[in-house]
């Protein structure tokens, strides 16, 4: 029994269970835990990559633990958290709701909140395609999933986050905007946008100046606009990225 093999799908079932737990949480309106648990899916799922590829025990088998666990975590869990969201934002009934509250929600059913899992449908797709494309080995075309996932599961946060402006509060319990974001997601994940790699194999600025700005850009609003920042570094992620392809275009003209 090959034990480094296991390693990586190891890895893959922590991810997994993350997002089963995170699912739990959401049913509950607990939106900072599956968040949070989110997160630590995403980590997990970062390091099954890693070792399969240090150890070189990369194969079919782990390729679909991979896209199964991701599934949950970066597709079933953020369209339910947009379904919470849209059933939040159609009561007019905020972040924080009281016990009595939740109890009624959740002894209702609303249909277009429903609506929410448009993200799951096209993280599935998303998911689906990238196994197949063989032009993503070094970089995305379309928003990754773990990246979607980030930013609609973060968005709850931002209704009791003092950095949050009142007016981007507002405009996310509106359910119209919140529809939106939902169609916009599920296209990104699936659109035909080249989006540059994160992986630095070497510390050259010219070389890698994309990522490294980026990487800065990142811990800069972390630092000063904490979890508001999350959405907003996936928004500056794929700006930059349409800007980069833009900007190649043209020098290649």
């Amino acid at each position: 029994m090959n034990i480094k093999a296991w390693i990586p799908n190891f890895f893959t079932m922590l991810n997994l269970l993350c997002g089963c737990v995170a699912l739990v949480f959401v049913s509950e309106y607990s939106f900072y835990w599956a968040f949070s648990l989110v997160c630590l899916g995403i980590f997990f799922d970062f390091f099954d990559g890693f070792f399969a590829r240090k150890f070189k025990v990369a194969g079919p088998l782990g390729v679909q633990l991979d896209s199964l666990a991701d599934m949950i975590t970066s597709g079933v869990v953020p369209g339910f958290v947009m379904y919470k969201m849209l059933v939040l934002a159609e009561s007019n009934t905020r972040f924080n709701p009281s016990l009595n509250n939740i109890e009624t929600l959740q002894h209702q059913i609303y249909v277009w909140p429903l609506l929410g899992f448009l993200i799951t449908v096209g993280a599935c797709y998303r998911l689906a395609k990238f196994n197949i494309d063989t032009r993503q080995t070094d970089s995305f075309i379309g928003l990754p999933t773990p990246a979607n996932a980030l930013f609609v599961v973060s968005l709850p946060l931002l209704w009791n986050t003092v950095e949050c402006p009142y007016q981007v509060v507002n405009l996310l319990m509106n359910k119209w905007f919140l529809l939106s974001v939902t169609v916009v997601s599920a296209f990104v994940m699936n659109a035909e946008i080249p989006l540059f790699s994160l992986k630095i194999k070497e510390f050259s600025f010219a070389k890698y100046k994309l990522q490294i700005s980026f990487l800065a850009i990142s811990v800069l609003l972390l630092i000063f606009l904490k979890i508001l920042a999350v959405p907003l570094i996936i928004v500056v992620y794929v700006l930059l990225s349409v800007f980069n392809n833009m900007t190649h275009k043209k020098a290649s003209v």
